[in-house]
């Protein structure tokens, strides 16, 4: 993403946003691969400055203030409020999801394919490994998150942001926490993180601009975990886990919230060529996030091509569902911000070109948070199950 000015004679293409002219090129997004799987440290370049404000009026922002105020109320221990002592039976899971239909294979024809010589064995190792990958992309993603706003506290200039975004830093540190201990402890092994996530947080982090963050992560990333994570707590059978990401959905609802309150005021401002970037910077996030959830890393631990078999897997019903799924409050918030329709509707165009569009008037997160919040008693109960 580059951080140099927009104008209306100067935008960027397809090509430009996301290296390739179709969205939907599988082999394009296939030669995208991670070439640092074995490092431990990754440097990113910050271009951003600090921003010190000494208007120390708080409350100025009455929503912001809202939801600083609920935000201290919520906190929750990872390490005392989750039930650590339970047992994780994998395959049982596993097996719960295929018995709901979430098996990619329920109603494939596979005939002709990698899977003809398939049994019930290597079905079962791939319904581990795709738990094992999701949870170590929401993993790496939450690192992201914690990176993200650490620098939003340092470079928003309103003194009621950088309250909310305190309380976030400490947020996102425990979920971390919480998402590498399942890994470790109940899971057999873990993933690095996927290429396109990491592409991903890059631009995030490198950015200059304060809102960029903000769009890049608050909307973006954390829309899209707030409705994966609520994807998975339907569906999972496991307690440990349900529990665990109820937690943390109670938490990324705050998030989104914070970035949609805070950037509806600041695009209000903005002249139609800022705007366009912004909304180019947003179809590239989205893109960069589904592309991900092709999991190629899975299939070639299981000895398969991606290109061979991800074209009969895309077909699956359960997984359109999923990926669609994803989309659900990123779509409606970007409408909220007047992204969909500046600019004669161009992300309205690119989010139709990739399958999302539907999801526009669902409910916005800017209130919605409180749905999510944990009922009184959950946060700091100590209480196991």
């Amino acid at each position: 993403m580059s951080t140099t000015d927009a104008t209306p004679q100067a935008m960027s293409s397809t090509q430009d946003i996301i290296g390739r002219a179709d969205a939907n090129d599988l082999a394009e997004i296939l030669s995208i691969t991670n070439t640092d799987v074995h490092a431990t440290i990754r440097a990113v370049e910050d271009n951003a400055d600090a921003i010190f404000t000494w208007n120390y009026n708080k409350g100025e922002r009455k929503p912001l203030e809202k939801l600083y105020e609920k935000a201290k109320t919520s906190q929750w221990n990872g390490e005392t409020d989750l039930p650590w002592e339970l047992d994780v039976d994998v395959e049982a899971v596993v097996a719960a999801n295929a018995a709901a239909g979430l098996a990619i294979d329920a109603d494939m024809d596979v005939s002709g394919t990698p899977f003809e010589k398939w049994g019930d064995k290597e079905w079962l190792e791939l319904g581990i490994e795709s738990q094992a990958w999701t949870l170590s992309q929401f993993l790496h993603g939450e690192q992201g998150a914690l990176l993200c706003t650490a620098k939003i506290v340092e470079t928003v200039p309103w003194i009621d942001a950088k309250y909310y975004a305190a309380t976030q830093v400490m947020d996102e540190a425990r979920h971390v926490e919480v998402f590498a201990k399942y890994l470790n402890t109940k899971l057999e092994g873990s993933y690095p993180i996927n290429a396109h996530l990491g592409l991903l947080l890059d631009d995030i982090v490198t950015e200059s601009r304060w809102d960029m963050t903000y769009l890049g992560m608050q909307i973006m990333v954390e829309g899209l975990a707030l409705a994966a994570f609520g994807f998975m707590h339907q569906m999972t059978t496991e307690p440990l886990l349900k529990k665990l990401l109820r937690y943390v959905m109670s938490d990324e609802a705050r998030h989104v919230a914070f970035g949609v309150l805070t950037l509806k005021e600041y695009y209000g401002e903005l002249n139609a060529a800022e705007l366009r970037e912004r909304q180019e910077f947003a179809f590239e996030a989205a893109v960069r996030m589904r592309d991900r959830f092709m999991q190629q890393e899975v299939w070639e631990r299981m000895g398969v091509k991606p290109a061979e078999v991800l074209p009969l897997v895309q077909q699956a019903p359960s997984r359109q569902l999923f990926q669609q799924m994803l989309f659900t409050k990123i779509v409606p918030n970007c409408k909220k911000l007047g992204l969909l329709d500046a600019g004669d509707g161009w992300l309205r165009q690119k989010f139709g070109e990739i399958g999302v569009i539907q999801f526009e008037d669902l409910a916005d997160t800017g209130e919605e948070y409180e749905m999510f919040a944990l009922a009184e008693g959950e946060a700091n109960s100590g209480v196991k199950g």
